[in-house]
């Protein structure tokens, strides 16, 4: 399952039969990851009438009902769609799957004297410097780094975010897609500015076709570093949908 593949940074090969999957499953009630007082997602079999959705419960198959936020539970891809006036969708904007990507650790820091933490410029700068050249996407993985970011609950715990400067670099770096351990690119309370969002974006100077995903995990075992980036969403036509980025290391 070796492929080479062709990209912008020259001829490289991968495993396809190795899978390095940094997205958090969607789990049911209040062990599934979750930020912004959003509720758990919640999995229940569809009933109507004597019919219901359940082997284990008598009924001749599984049919669930699943309700769920992608933006407060587990991993999720977004658009520009969700800080635009105008109805853009994830479906409509992610057309291509499969990117030249570099992985990155840098430390949350504080920020200005806050209980907040962000990442700042300088420390993007030293993790990006030994990087002749810059991949189509970047990860983002921050320090303190551990399982707990599979279940931790985020809101009103001062979560981590990037700062305004290090989005900006970011921006000028031609970045166009950013991953990150986080639940959002903002602090939880920034009085609905998202000023990081609007960098990355250009909202609204320009259409934006980059995306931002939020809510990954690394384990420590992922090496800093080149690898090729596939994307998997679901084919909703929203701001934002589940997704699962998957990681190839590069031979």
């Amino acid at each position: 399952m070796k492929a080479q593949i062709e990209t912008p940074q020259g001829l490289v090969t991968i495993d396809f039969s190795s899978p390095i999957d940094i997205s958090i499953p969607l789990l049911a009630g209040e062990s599934c990851v979750n930020a912004f007082d959003l509720p758990a997602p919640s999995y229940q079999p569809f009933q109507v009438e004597e019919f219901i959705g359940s082997r284990i419960d008598g009924g001749p198959v599984n049919c669930e009902n699943i309700f769920l936020n992608p933006h407060g539970n587990g991993t999720h891809t977004e658009c520009v769609g969700h800080i635009a006036l105008e109805k853009i969708t994830i479906n409509s904007v992610l057309k291509h799957f499969v990117y030249t990507t570099d992985v990155i650790t840098v430390p949350l820091v504080p920020y200005e004297g806050s209980p907040n933490k962000s990442v700042r410029r300088s420390d993007l700068e030293a993790a990006l410097q030994g990087i002749a050249t810059l991949g189509q996407a970047l990860v983002i993985r921050t320090l303190p780094n551990s399982d707990a970011k599979l279940t931790q609950k985020y809101s009103g715990n001062h979560p981590g975010f990037i700062d305004i400067d290090a989005m900006r670099l970011i921006h000028e770096l031609g970045y166009e897609h950013l991953l990150v351990d986080l639940p959002s690119v903002d602090p939880e309370v920034d009085n609905g500015a998202l000023l990081a969002h609007h960098e990355f974006w250009q909202y609204p100077q320009t259409q934006s076709s980059k995306t931002i995903t939020e809510m990954v995990y690394l384990h420590e075992s992922v090496a800093d570093g080149r690898y090729i980036l596939q994307f998997q969403i679901a084919a909703i036509e929203s701001d934002a949908s589940p997704s699962k980025p998957i990681l190839y290391a590069v031979e």
